[in-house]
């Protein structure tokens, strides 16, 4: 019997607003690629283009990140802890 239930990859945060860590695989594999390339964005575009240029790459990431977030993600709202 399969559930009509949608599988998000990002769940509600229990507490406050936003989301939390992924539940599942894909998710996960978004996370660790926004790491890796903050990371590399630190080692390549900080030393060479300075920390404006940083900030605005790591803040781009940043966006994309909020956008696959709210696209795969359960809907955000202020939560009190219960569901």
């Amino acid at each position: 019997m399969a559930s009509n239930e949608k599988q998000y990859w990002f769940p509600a945060k229990r507490y406050g607003w936003g989301w939390g860590l992924p539940t599942v695989w894909q998710g996960w594999v978004v996370f660790v690629i926004y790491f890796v390339l903050i990371f590399a964005g630190a080692v390549a575009v900080l030393p060479n283009y300075g920390a404006p240029r940083f900030v605005a790459y790591a803040g781009a990431l940043t966006l994309l990140l909020v956008a696959i977030c709210w696209v795969k993600g359960e809907r955000p709202e202020w939560r009190w802890g219960g569901k």
